[in-house]
């Protein structure tokens, strides 16, 4: 009986007949969520896992990165470059405060520091110039 189905015709398989659609596409997502779930599984075989933990899983990595690149992209452009390199991740990442909580013992190469002078290593100016020119 292979390629007849159940009323025992033999069934064409048309394009228009059966639309494939992805376990991403039908989530919204970029994100590969068979692939997630397969690598879940493979990970941990023998536990039981929902269907919808590789759409979850695929959900927020997608919006992590979708994060950091946003945050990248304006580090890029407020230092007037086109390419988002190690630097602007690293600039992204450590100025925000909940992406550095996460990520604050990731070592990014390449990524430098993040400038900080400490208010009492700057000269103190303020006080001088007044009491200079009250004087005077």
């Amino acid at each position: 009986m292979s390629g007849k189905g159940k009323s025992g015709k033999a069934s064409k398989v048309d394009a228009s007949d059966s639309k494939r659609q992805s376990k991403s596409s039908k989530a919204g997502l970029q994100f590969p969520v068979a692939r997630i779930q397969r690598l879940l599984r493979k990970e941990h075989p023998g536990r039981r896992l929902g269907g919808a933990t590789g759409v979850y899983l695929a959900a927020v990595l997608e919006y992590l990165c979708a994060e950091v690149l946003e945050l990248a992209g304006n580090a890029a452009r407020d230092n007037k470059k086109r390419r988002i390199g190690p630097r602007h991740l690293q600039l992204a990442i450590r100025n925000d405060e909940e992406l550095n909580k996460l990520l604050g013992h990731v070592i990014i190469s390449q990524g430098g520091v993040v400038p900080h002078i400490l208010p009492e290593l700057l000269p103190q100016r303020s006080k001088a110039k007044s009491d200079a020119s009250q004087e005077v």
